[in-house]
């Protein structure tokens, strides 16, 4: 709850968020290392690696992951990392997620389903193994 948080924490938080969005993976690995949760979420339910994923900051994802992010979480929209990084046709990221183990169906707005609904070949192709 943010009424238990001060301003300083507040802030901090949000450049955190700030951090994955902009793809400062050594600040980010920095704070984790530190304490703050890997999968810290926001109010929206966007987790840090789900906005690394969609801004394509492959170096933050892979902080992320190495450091045992979440990539089954789902947020508010029903999106993931792996949706978020098929919607920004970021093949290097799709490809980290993957081989971390993220399930291309998972959520409303899933990997294979943004593939489809965006008609976006190469990636349904990536999903699918091809």
């Amino acid at each position: 709850m943010t009424a238990d948080l001060t301003g300083d924490e507040l802030r901090f938080l949000q450049e955190t968020f700030d951090l994955a969005r902009e793809g400062g993976a050594a600040a980010l690995a920095e704070r984790l290392e530190r304490g703050v949760p890997v999968d810290l979420t926001n109010s929206s339910g966007d987790t840090l690696l789900i906005l690394a994923a969609y801004h394509r900051h492959e170096d933050v994802v892979r902080v992320l992951l190495e450091r045992g992010a979440d990539h089954s979480r789902v947020n508010d929209k029903g999106q993931t990392a792996l949706g978020a990084a098929v919607f920004r046709q970021d093949e290097a990221v799709v490809r980290v997620l993957l081989a971390a183990g993220a399930d291309p169906e998972l959520g409303r707005q899933s990997g294979v389903a943004v593939a489809q609904v965006f008609d976006l070949p190469q990636m349904l192709a990536i999903l699918r193994g091809e």
